[in-house]
Order: structure tokens, then sequence, then C-alpha cells
């Protein structure tokens, strides 16, 4: 819809000035058909037919032809400078003129019989245009102010915004003839004032006796917009000598300005040298300062609103150079200097001085002497004050208290063993007394006594005499099934720091021997050297854990457990067998959680018997003649963790 609008706007327009402009042409044309007339009566040649054949012949030849053949005194403007393409049959000479006066945009004037044919030149665009009515606004109930300027006076908007809103606006005459254009709604007076300096490259100040004065920028001076996103004026300055350093000629902008009584400075700079940086800023803060050594290097540096130390930290770090302040003057130049260098106690409240140091980055350190006081838990450091701050605020971050958590650990052996012992036994000895168990397992002795008794009834019951048994012999029979059940292998307690283990071992161990033969030759015979080395096996249960602590007083443990046990012992200087189980997770806890690992499993099976030679192997005869033992045993251990966390 707007654009339809527009279009009917730009429409009426253009038709109205066509109009317009064919009004204005029939009345300049009805004016000079009205000086030919009257000149007709006096010179007859005007109304007079012509016959006119031509092609291509200039308006000077062409009027010539016409004053020739009609008896006419006609004087062209020697600017006319077109040709003429024309045919007429019986057309007065006075329509004639009045065609080329339409056709070609001519004025004829009549001076006398003399007819005078020159360009025309419009009147009206030597007259003044009519003063220009200013876009300017002003709402004295908001004290707003609206700016609608294009190409227009300075002092002339001044002049207008003075008028509506009483307030005084000073134009300098340096800013007399400066053009403006500005676009600007319903603004506050003063912020719309100091949008219209902005836009076009002025500054604007408003003075303590409520005046508005424009000035021009100064030499170096930019307008920008600061941290705060207002408008304001900076100094920006370019090193033009380089003197050599690198970075010469580097452009770099630097502004001042004061919040709540501190002057606070915004720096723009790219590849610019740091000694021009520092004396601009201290010319521009009004600092005192005294420079000691040859400030060179060049830096890149964007930032807003700082204070001058921040300012001279962020120039010097990374160099060679510092600063110390003393009495209000500042001291610039080599961190080696005499009165550039300073030390600092450290009193570490929570950690070992030795711990800290290690912690220290090398980079850090370089420049910089640390002295370590044992007695005092204190770090005495010496060097530059910068680089001091930066380690002192490094230390004081690692400060702080190590946790220590308490490990309880509860071993368990929960034992499924299955053990037969059977067979009969039978000697000679000095005191045997009949006697022994029948429950739950059969584990008797037969004295002397007790097998007579015994083999006189078999004689009476099968009429044979089996004799008798010396006084001093037994006899032992043996049925016995042995169950065991939980073990408490062990329940250590353990602490550690954070981030530090806590280990136990604890074991035994045993040797086996290692005989070695050594044959020496000889011519007559061969020499045999026996060696015997006795080896050690250890059977360990090893416990490590790594506890470390988290914010939110949780503990993540770092578990490792090796497990290892003799299975039998040899009695023939063999290594005994080992039953190893290994266990190694990590998991996190809440403090004085109890957590429970298990599934640490091993099988034991041993089987062994004695008896007389053959006849222990024989079927049946051997559950006589040999006594056996056979065991089945399956071991599951249990660990029961439980840590907390002691501040």
């Amino acid at each position: 819809m707007l654009k339809k609008i527009t279009c009917l706007i730009i429409c009426f327009y253009l038709f109205t000035t066509a109009i317009t402009a064919s009004a204005q042409q029939q009345d300049r044309l009805q004016v000079i058909k009205q000086k030919l007339d009257e000149l007709a009566t006096d010179v007859p040649g005007l109304n007079q037919k012509v016959q006119l054949l031509v092609t291509g012949v200039s308006i000077h030849e062409y009027l010539n032809a016409i004053a020739r053949s009609n008896n006419l005194s006609i004087s062209s403007d020697p600017g006319l400078n077109f040709s003429i393409s024309d045919t007429f049959t019986g057309v007065s000479a006075s329509n004639i003129l009045l065609l080329l006066a339409q056709k070609y945009n001519l004025d004829i004037a009549v001076v006398g019989s003399i007819i005078n044919i020159t360009p025309y030149r419009d009147p009206n665009q030597f007259l003044k245009p009519p003063p220009k009515e200013l876009g300017v606004k002003y709402n004295g109930a908001n004290n707003t102010l609206s700016l609608s300027l294009t190409n227009d006076s300075l002092a002339a908007a001044a002049k207008k915004i003075t008028q509506l809103s009483g307030k005084n606006i000073v134009v300098p005459g340096t800013l007399q003839g400066k053009i403006v254009t500005s676009y600007i709604a319903d603004a506050p007076f003063e912020a719309a004032l100091g949008k219209l300096a902005y836009a076009n490259e002025i500054k604007m100040v408003h003075t303590a006796d409520d005046f508005y004065l424009f000035q021009p920028l100064e030499e170096n001076e930019e307008v920008y917009v600061n941290g705060d996103k207002n408008t304001g004026v900076r100094k920006s300055f370019r090193n033009n000598a380089g003197g050599g350093q690198p970075g010469g000629g580097g452009a770099s902008g630097l502004f001042v300005r004061q919040v709540n009584g501190q002057k606070l400075i915004s720096v723009d700079a790219v590849n610019s040298p740091i000694i021009d940086l520092v004396k601009r800023a201290s010319q521009e803060t009004g600092k005192n300062y005294s420079i000691y050594s040859d400030i060179k290097g060049a830096i890149t540096l964007h930032v807003n609103d700082v204070s001058y130390d921040d300012l001279l930290t962020l120039l010097f770090k990374s160099t060679e150079y510092t600063f110390h302040s003393e009495k209000g003057i500042y001291v610039i130049g080599d961190r080696k200097l005499e009165g550039l260098r300073t030390f600092r106690a450290i009193h570490l409240q929570n950690r070992a001085i030795d711990t800290i140091v290690t912690m220290i980055p090398s980079e850090w350190k370089r420049g910089i002497e640390i002295k370590e006081f044992r007695e005092q838990n204190t770090l005495l450091l010496s060097g530059s004050g910068a680089q001091i701050d930066e380690v002192e605020g490094f230390i004081k971050q690692m400060d702080v208290l190590v946790p220590v958590v308490l490990i309880e650990v509860t071993m368990i052996d929960v034992h499924k063993t299955r053990s037969v012992s059977t067979g009969i036994s039978a000697g000679v000895s000095d005191s045997v007394k009949t006697g022994g168990t029948v429950l739950p397992g059969i584990d008797y002795t037969f004295g002397a006594k007790g097998v007579n008794d015994f083999l006189n009834s078999v004689g009476k019951a099968t009429s044979l005499n089996l004799g008798h048994v010396v006084p001093n012999f037994y006899v032992r029979l043996q049925a016995l099934e042995n169950n065991n059940n939980i073990d408490v292998r062990s329940v250590p307690k353990l602490t550690a720091l954070n981030g530090h283990s806590a280990t136990l071992s604890i074991g035994s161990k045993r040797y086996y021997k290692n005989t070695t033969q050594n044959v020496i030759p000889s011519i007559q015979s061969a020499q045999s050297i026996f060696t015997n080395v006795y080896q050690e096996v250890n059977a360990d249960l090893s416990i490590a854990i790594k506890p470390i602590v988290s914010g939110d007083d949780q503990v993540t443990l770092g578990i490792k457990i090796n497990i290892s046990d003799f299975t039998a012992i040899p009695t023939d200087g063999s290594p005994p067998p080992q039953a190893i189980s290994k266990f190694e997770t990590s998991l996190r806890v809440h403090s004085e959680d109890t957590i429970v690992l298990g599934g640490l499993e091993r099988t034991e099976t041993d089987d062994s018997g004695s008896g007389i030679p053959l006849l222990s192997r024989i079927p049946i005869l051997k559950w006589i003649f040999s006594s056996r033992t056979r065991t089945n045993a399956k071991v599951v251990t249990v660990l029961f963790i439980k840590s907390t966390i002691i501040r």
C-alpha cells in the first residue's frame, strides 16, 4: 500500500511539473509572437511566404537565407551551434522564427527593425532561492530535540535551536562555514547535540555556566564509541620518528575519562612503541614519572577504562621492565636496577613450602629469587614487584587445606571347603590308650587290649585262633569330613592425603631348594659338583588405594588389590604352589559410605594319601592298608571399604 501511495505522489509531481513548464513555455512564445506581429506592420517581409528546402544547414546560414529572401535584418548569437533540416512551402517568416524559438529554446528580441536571436535563459535562475526552513523541533515539556538536517549550516542550525529552546549554543568562527547532516527524533537535548557533533566529526562541550559549545577536533583527536557504548573524543597519535625501534610508525589511540573521581584510560594501539604509550598515559593522567633505562619494544593493545597502574602492568608484562611508585613518583626501568627490586614474605597456612615451590612454573621463577624458611613455613620472594604479585597470587590459590581420607578395609574370606580323611593306621607306641570320637566323625584309637579282645571274639565266632598283638600295639580308625565357612582375614585402617596413595602389605615367605649340578670332565672320570641354592617365594596380601576428593565431598578411589596364598607346602623341597588373585578398579562414593567389592574367587584341590606299597593300590584292600585325605576348597574374598574425609 505504501509503495502505491509513493508512486501516485511521484506521478502527480511529474504531471504538475510538466503542466507548469508547458504553461511557462506558452507564455514565452506568446510574447515573442506579439513582438513579431508588431514589427510586421513596419517590416512586411515577416508576413511574406517562404519556399524553403534545407538539409544539415547551420543555424546562421539558415537565418541568413530567410533574411535575404524576405528582406529582413536578423542578428544571431555566435554561441548558437546546431544544424537544421527543414522543408517549408507557403509559410511566413514570422511563423518560421516562432517555430525555431519553440523547437530550439531560443529567445527573440526586436530592436527597431532588427531581429536579435539568442539562446533562451530562464530569468528565475538568477533569483536567490527562498530561505530553507530547517528541520528543528524542540519539546520543552520533555526537553527533547528532533533534528532533520541535510547539508545545512551549523551556525544556522545552532541559531534555530537556541531560538526554540532558549538554551545558549555557541559556534566558534572556525565552524561558521561547517555544513552538517543529522537525523534525530525526540532525543534528550544534550544527547541530541552530542550525537550531532559525533555525526559531523566535531565535539560538543557543556560548560559549567550552562553553555553548549561546538568545537573543532584538535590535532590527533578523533570521535569514537567508548566501552560504555557512549560517544566521546580521544586523542590518537602516530610515532613518525620510529627511532629504529620495532613498531616505528604504528598508530595508537589513547583516551582518558574520569569516573567517580578516578581517571580511567582506554587504549587502542597497533604495534605502537611502549615508551610512547607510557609517556602519553602519564601526561593525560597527570602522573609524575622517571625513566631509568631505555624502554624498547612495541605492543598491540586494546583496553577500556583501566587504571594507570593496571595499564603499566599490561605494558610491562613479559618484558624486562617494571615500575615502582615512591612518594607519588613512578620509577620505570629495568627490573634488575636498584630501586625497582622488591621483596615479600609469604607465610603459608595450609601447605608445606617444599610442595608449593615445586608447583610454581619455571617460567615464573625466572628473575625471582626464592628463599625457604622451613621453621616458619615461609617463602621470601625477591625481584620485580609485578612478577612477585603474579607468583603470590598463584601461591595463595594453591595454599588451601588438603583433606585427609581415612580408609577402613575389611577383608573376609568365604570358604566352601570339604575335606574327607579315611584310613586305618597301626603301630607300636609306649603309651597308647583306647579312646577317641565317634560323632560327628570317626577318629578312634584301639589299644593292645582292645585289639586282643577283638581277635578273641573273631576266634570264637570262626573257630580260628588269630593270636594276640604285643602290649604296646595300637590301631587307629579314621573317617572324618570337615567344612569351613567364614574367615575374617584383615581389618586395616589407612589414612592418606588427597591425591596420595595408601598401601598395605601382609604376607609370608617360603624357601625351596634349587640344586644345580656342574659336571667337570677329566681324563680318568667325570666329576660332578652339586650346588644348592635356596630361592624365596612370597605370598602377600597387598592393598593400594588412592583417594581423590572432589568439591562436593565425594571421593574417587583407585583400588589395587593383590592376593596370593600358598596352597600347599611340599616336603620334597620343590617350589610351593600358589593361588593368585588380582583386582584393580576405580569408583566414586560419598564420604562415609561403605562399598562392597566381591568376586575374587579361587579354587583349591588337594588329594594326598599314604599306605603300604602295592597293597595301598589294590581296590578294597587299599582302604585297609592306607590312609587318604581329599580336600576340595573354594575361597571367595569380599572387601568392605569405607572412606571418610577428615578436614
